[in-house]
């Protein structure tokens, strides 16, 4: 077969840098560590100290459309994975003297849904963490922790419908 001379440097230069001992491989391709099972799946709620709740409330409706709702306003949501499961999202004023905060000083407080509480909070009690006891519910279980700035969480494991 005959070949241009161009053609056969291309050929060469192809192959040269195909094969080239200077270059260094590509990095192996390494999977994500998979995610603990017991972990934060979302927002189950926030809750934020107010003067007067009400008025606060009503600022809201008025304003932001926010309709409350026995003290708490609840956004429903379809679960992204399993769309047929409808999730839940409370948004709550409280007054400012609220024993719900614990000892902490800020002025909210996250609910973050978590799946396998237990197992989340036996790994929180291995890594020095203080959490208080669970609580049982009818729409789930609830504990409670302080961040290290002293900000109170709320864990929320939602009931299995």
């Amino acid at each position: 077969m005959n070949r241009s001379p161009c053609s056969s440097l291309l050929l060469v230069l192809l192959l040269s840098g195909c094969v080239s001992a200077n270059r260094p491989a590509p990095p192996a391709a390494t999977a994500a560590p998979p995610l603990p099972e017991a972990r934060v799946t979302g927002i189950g709620g926030i809750f934020f100290k107010a003067q007067n709740p009400a008025r606060m409330n009503a600022w809201y409706r008025e304003h932001l459309g926010v309709a409350t709702q026995h003290g708490y306003a609840d956004f429903t949501w379809r679960e992204r994975d399993q769309p047929d499961q409808v999730g839940h999202t409370a948004w709550t004023l409280v007054r400012t003297n609220t024993t719900y905060f614990g000892n902490s000083p800020a002025p909210f407080m996250i609910d973050y849904r978590v799946t396998h509480l237990d197992q989340l909070v036996a790994q929180l009690g291995r890594d020095g963490i203080a959490v208080e006891q669970v609580q049982n519910t009818d729409y789930g279980r609830f504990t409670w922790l302080t961040d290290p700035e002293g900000n109170r969480i709320e864990l929320w494991e939602p009931k299995v419908k």
